[in-house]
This record gives C-alpha cells, sequence and structure tokens, in this order.
C-alpha cells in the first residue's frame, strides 16, 4: 500500500488516481473528508500530529510526504517527527516533496528547515527519493476570483519570469519515484518546459478564456500582504526574492520531468486551458 499526504490538493489528487490506476491500493491522507478516486481508501489525519497517521501508515510500503504551508512557519511541529512515524509504521520508501530553494538558496529560512528534513528522510533507513519544483503553475488559481470577476490579473514582477511547473507533472514524477527502486538515492529538479512571466501567464489564461484579460502590477509590499493571508510570512519572503530576482540556477530548464516520465513537461497554456473553469 501506498500513502499519499496532500491527497486532496492539486499534485495530491492526480498523484493518487495514476497510483490507482497503476493498480496499487492507496490511502489518500488529508486534514478533512474529501472525495477520492474509487477503490482509494481516504484517512482523515494532520501532519502537526504525526501520531494521527499511524491509521493510515498501518501496512503501507510507500509514503508520498508532503508539507502544508503552515508546516513551513517558524515553531511549527516538526515535520521529522512524521518521517519517524512513518519508519517505525514499517515504511520502506519515502518520496519527499522538497524545493528548488534547498539548492538555490539555501540559507532562507523556510528553505533550512527543508534541507533538514530532506536529512533526516535520507538518514532514516528506508529507501527515499527527493522532488525539487520550482514554481507552481497553479499558483494562478491565486488570480482566479479577479479575473472572474474583472478580468485582471494583479501579481508583482510583471516581466520576470521562471520555469513554473504543471503540478500534474510532479505527481507523474512522484509515481514514477514511489513505484521504481531505481530512483532510491537521488534528487530530481523538476520545473516546466520553458520560462515565463506573470504578464506572459495572463496572456495564456486570455486565450484560454478566448477573452481579454488585463495584467496590473503590484508592488512587492501589496503582494506580500495578499500571499500573508495564505501562508507564512517568511514563505511568502522567500517566494518573493526568487520570482523577483532569480538566479541563473533558478532560470534553468530541467531535463528530470522528461528523465522521470518519459515525456516534455506540460507548458503553462497547457495548464491553463486545463483549468480554464476555475477562471470563467
Amino acid at each position: 500500500m501506498i500513502v499519499v499526504t496532500g491527497a486532496t490538493g492539486n499534485i495530491g489528487r492526480p498523484l493518487t488516481q495514476a497510483l490507482a490506476e497503476a493498480g496499487q491500493q492507496v490511502t489518500a491522507v488529508s486534514r478533512h473528508a474529501a472525495p477520492v478516486p474509487e477503490g482509494v481508501r481516504h484517512v482523515t489525519a494532520d501532519l502537526a500530529d504525526p501520531a494521527s497517521l499511524r491509521p493510515a501508515l498501518s501496512g503501507a510500503k510507500a509514503l508520498f510526504l508532503l508539507l502544508s504551508g503552515d508546516l513551513h512557519a517558524a515553531g511549527a511541529s516538526a515535520p521529522a517527527d512524521v518521517v519517524r512515524e512513518a519508519v517505525s509504521s514499517g515504511v520502506r520508501r519515502l518520496v519527499l516533496l522538497s524545493t528548488l530553494g534547498v539548492v538555490t538558496r539555501p540559507f532562507g529560512p523556510t528553505r533550512v528547515a527543508m534541507r533538514a528534513l530532506e536529512d533526516t528522510v535520507r538518514e532514516s533507513g528506508a529507501e527515499w527519493a527527493v522532488l525539487r519544483p520550482g514554481g507552481f503553475a497553479s499558483n494562478a488559481l491565486w488570480w482566479a476570483d479577479s479575473v472572474r470577476t474583472e478580468r485582471v490579473v494583479a501579481a508583482p514582477f510583471g516581466d520576470v519570469g521562471v520555469p513554473i511547473i504543471d503540478p500534474a507533472d510532479i505527481a507523474a514524477a512522484a509515481a514514477t519515484c514511489l513505484l521504481e527502486a531505481q530512483h532510491t538515492g537521488k534528487a530530481y529538479e523538476l520545473t516546466g518546459p520553458e520560462v515565463i512571466t506573470p504578464r506572459q501567464q495572463t496572456q495564456a489564461i486570455a486565450e484560454a478564456l478566448g477573452q481579454p484579460v488585463h495584467f496590473h502590477e503590484l508592488t512587492r509590499e501589496e503582494a506580500k500582504a495578499g500571499m500573508t493571508r495564505a501562508m507564512p510570512p517568511e514563505l511568502a519572503d522567500d517566494t518573493l526574492d526568487i520570482i523577483g530576482a532569480p538566479t541563473p540556477a533558478e532560470l534553468r530548464i530541467s531535463p528530470h520531468v522528461h528523465e522521470l516520465t518519459g515525456r516534455a513537461p506540460r507548458p503553462f497554456a497547457a495548464w491553463a486551458a486545463r483549468n480554464v473553469g476555475a477562471f470563467r
């Protein structure tokens, strides 16, 4: 059995579906009750309370570990305890969703914590693989309300781009690492196929809608004020540092999605077309 945490999110949903379609027994874990694919077991648990995972971990051979944003905050419950709980329950393979920032900006506060969790996973005694994606295409959902009501995208750094990745490609990479032993002991950087700016993303959303969408550039301060309604301030600052002034390493297009899945990563336009209903 494979346990998927964050199973109702943008990565967990397609990962759970992919594993179920591959004939695996899957336990989907989330904080709240939610629909899951047919044949998938759902368990309600909170990673802030590792002991609550025990019913989900019973009989599991592998675990996909995804931390919610609040577990990145200073003073949050130690996610390393989740790793220890999993291994003590008999889990033999761990796939951790980390972040590209542990390599490109290792001294940011949230990056230090994630690097420590990577070390815990490596030292756990289980087989392991680490996935390090950059920015997510699904972060564009932050704009959904304003696009629906005003046909406006409001974002900072309108002409600064990074190679954002479709969460479905992260899920496909995770499924490969959970199912295939040859990825043990490896860390993979996951990016989309192209550098794309917020202004270009706005155009892709407009094309998917078949209607004009205006781009309004926010200051960094305005953007942070909005972001901290959904994430810790330190995570907002780390994110803004990257999208405002990406380093050469953060602009690099990685081959790892193709290596893991056998196909090129999807462009943002494909994500926008698939999720256009959120912006209507």
